[in-house]
């Protein structure tokens, strides 16, 4: 228990479990220049469990941006019965390559190809892992990706993306069929015009096309999560994947909510911008509903927590639906 945390307990989800946590399991992928890293946390009992693939984002801290940070997400997810899954790409500060290095600075290409070799090699996980062996539904599969994270669940998601610096990224579809739902905090948005003039020279790559983004996802966002580094349009750049994509059906606006949504990327983290244990735990526990929903027909954690959210938190957030 939290005594931190009031209104958000309201909110329902199922009973915690206790977890374990695996690290690091390493894959091999052909013609990535380091092996892939992962940590795996799931519940320590229970079968037929539901996966998340989680793609860190890109911060100052040193360890958060790779498989040994975003602990309060893990933890949540892991202790109510998914495996979560968390690679390591290329653009983290701790087990990364340099910024200058071949498809840098942010290696948004590498970090896609990470997720998508994650579920090619599925069984030698299991392999490496025994005690998750023989658990998990590979039937329901979900990426959650935070900031530039977003960005890379977005692609995974059926987003499309073009660089106009690069000739070789002219509208790239790398939509991954085996995944079934996403949940995009804090993406980046829109490139062209909603771009600041830093992220329009550096970030060229944000610039995607979200009409085919066909995927069912929840999009969220910090109403006061201005990133003028790298948008000129303020917090409501983070929502277009939500208005101008098919699959995102859902949009929740976090009040009072900045990029870090309260601190989803680690207990206590120095690039949480607005720490507080209730926001997080209502981005904890909506988003956990959303995917509960979206991947098992006829659950009604969703609804139910939609309901809750009006009911007892509509202070801290509120969502709106295509």
């Amino acid at each position: 228990m939290n005594n931190l945390i009031k209104q958000a307990l309201l909110i329902p989800v199922s009973d915690p479990q206790q977890t374990i946590s695996i690290s690091p399991v390493v894959l091999k992928v052909e013609d990535r220049p380091l092996p892939l890293e992962l940590r795996i946390t799931a519940p320590v009992s229970g079968y037929n469990l539901p996966v998340v693939l989680l793609s860190h984002g890109h911060g100052p801290s040193l360890y958060l941006p790779s498989k040994d940070g975003y602990g309060p997400l893990v933890d949540f997810y892991a202790g109510h019965g998914f495996v979560v899954i968390q690679p390591t790409h290329l653009n983290s500060k701790v087990a990364g390559m340099p910024a200058d290095a071949a498809g840098g600075p942010l290696f948004w290409r590498s970090r896609v190809e990470d997720m998508r070799a994650i579920l090619d090699q599925l069984e030698a996980i299991e392999t490496a892992v025994p005690s998750i062996a023989g658990r998990i539904d590979r039937t329901r599969v979900a990426v959650i990706g935070h900031s530039m994270g977003g960005q890379t669940a977005g692609v995974l998601l059926g987003a499309r993306l073009t660089d106009p610096n690069d000739p070789n990224a002219q509208d790239i579809d790398l939509h991954d069929s085996r995944i079934a739902a996403g949940v995009m905090l804090t993406a980046p948005g829109n490139g062209g015009a909603s771009l600041s003039e830093m992220a329009a020279d550096r970030y060229s790559f944000f610039n995607p096309d979200f009409s085919h983004l066909s995927t069912p996802t929840l999009v969220v966002v910090g109403e006061e999560d201005a990133s003028p580094h790298l948008t000129v349009r303020g917090p409501a750049w983070h929502a277009d994947a939500f208005h101008d994509s098919p699959g995102a059906d859902n949009l929740m606006s976090v009040i009072g909510g900045k990029h870090g949504l309260g601190g989803i990327a680690g207990y206590d983290a120095r690039e949480t911008d607005d720490e507080d244990p209730e926001r997080m735990e209502i981005v904890l526990r909506t988003t956990w509903a959303y995917l509960r929903s979206a991947l098992y027909e006829g659950d009604e954690a969703w609804p139910m927590a939609k309901h809750a959210l009006l009911s007892h938190c509509a202070n801290h957030a509120r969502i709106d639906a295509k």
